[in-house]
């Protein structure tokens, strides 16, 4: 499967960092806290949701090369549209001026 427009990403701000919750295990161990195992759990389930996360990726049930693969075809289709682009514009661009041009000397 090759990403495209209707592949569903991912764009939520969400805090995907896990050095808070170790923190907070190590200083309950150090304490000697009853909160250890519900601290233990937070991380366990972070990492459940995380799994989530990744699963839903584009790409990532490819193997690097072919990820690199897809990467090669991508950019091969950006460079191919801006070219494009390019051509359209230096089209569309002369006439644009040609007929504002020939709008001002009729105005004249």
């Amino acid at each position: 499967m090759l990403y495209d427009a209707e592949t569903p990403v991912l764009a939520t701000k969400e805090n995907y960092s896990f050095l808070h919750l170790v923190h907070n295990i190590i200083k309950c161990m150090d304490k000697d806290s009853p909160d250890t195992q519900q601290d233990l759990n937070a991380l366990k389930a972070k990492f459940q949701e995380m799994r989530k996360v990744i699963s839903t990726m584009p790409g990532i049930h490819l193997n690097p090369e072919q990820q690199q693969q897809q990467l090669q075809s991508l950019r091969e289709q950006v460079r191919t549209k801006n070219e494009l682009l390019q051509k359209y514009k230096s089209l569309y661009c002369p006439l644009k001026r040609a007929s504002f041009r020939a709008q001002l000397q009729t105005q004249s």
